[in-house]
């Protein structure tokens, strides 16, 4: 299973912990550390579409007109911490965010 996130983001800390603790094997990555391949961010794209960018926080209102008004690849791009975290892969199946439902689905499987 892998986690796309930020190693400072309380929530993907959360998420981690809580699938090592059902022994779930887990890699940790950091999009600021090791950004995300135009191919990653595709697929990611293509499975959850403007959701993937958060734009409810401070860093999406910081970013400038123009790369508000442009598409999700090219945001994430300029700015990793305005995705939406965080994103979880379990092979072939995604989940964004850490909510109840994200919580029953990959605890369980």
């Amino acid at each position: 299973m892998m986690i796309y996130g930020l190693s400072t983001c309380p929530v993907c800390q959360r998420a981690r912990k809580a699938l090592e603790a059902v022994g779930k094997e887990v890699e940790f990555r950091d999009v600021r550390a090791d950004p995300l391949t135009e191919a990653e961010l595709d697929e990611l794209i293509m499975e959850f579409g403007d959701q993937l960018v958060d734009k409810k926080t401070s860093d999406f209102r910081a970013l400038n007109n123009w790369l508000k008004n442009s598409e999700a690849e090219a945001q994430i791009s300029a700015q990793p911490k305005v995705m939406t975290r965080p994103v979880i892969r379990d092979h072939d199946q995604f989940y964004l965010g850490w909510d109840d439902a994200v919580q029953k689905a990959v605890l369980a499987s």
